[in-house]
C-alpha cells in the first residue's frame, strides 16, 4: 500500500499563533526537541506543523495530538517523522518518508507511506 499526505501553510500564520499563546501553542504542537531545534525561527515551526500535517493525511490519523508526530532531525541533515503514543499506535505497520521546504512565507512538506 502506498499513500500520500502534503500540506502548505504560511509561516506568518504560525508566528502569528506563537505572539498570541506564546508557549501554550509550543507546547501543545511541539515536542520539546522540536522547541529547541526551531528555536525563534518561524520557518521552522511551520515546517514541522506541514510535516504533521501531511503525515496526517497520509496515515489517516485523526484525534492525535500533534506531539505525538514529532519531526527529528538526522545525522545527515534529513528529517523523518518519529511517532509516539497514540499515533503510533494506529498507524499501521508502515515506512515514512518526509520532504520538507520553506521559502519566504511559506512551508511545505510531502509524506509518503509506504508498506
Amino acid at each position: 500500500m502506498l499513500s500520500v499526505g502534503i500540506d502548505l501553510i504560511q509561516v506568518s500564520r504560525i508566528t502569528a499563533s506563537i505572539e498570541t499563546f506564546g508557549d501554550r501553542f509550543l507546547a501543545r504542537v511541539f515536542t520539546p526537541a522540536e522547541v529547541a531545534y526551531a528555536h525563534d525561527r518561524p520557518e521552522r515551526f511551520a515546517a514541522r506543523f506541514a510535516a504533521k500535517e501531511a503525515t496526517k493525511k497520509a496515515l489517516e490519523l485523526d484525534g492525535i495530538a500533534w506531539t505525538d508526530i514529532e519531526i527529528v532531525k538526522k545525522p545527515n541533515g534529513a528529517c523523518m517523522v518519529q511517532l509516539h503514543g497514540a499515533a503510533l499506535a494506529a498507524a499501521r505497520p508502515c515506512e515514512l518518508a518526509l520532504s520538507l521546504s520553506h521559502e519566504g512565507d511559506f512551508a511545505t512538506a510531502v509524506v509518503i507511506a509506504s508498506g
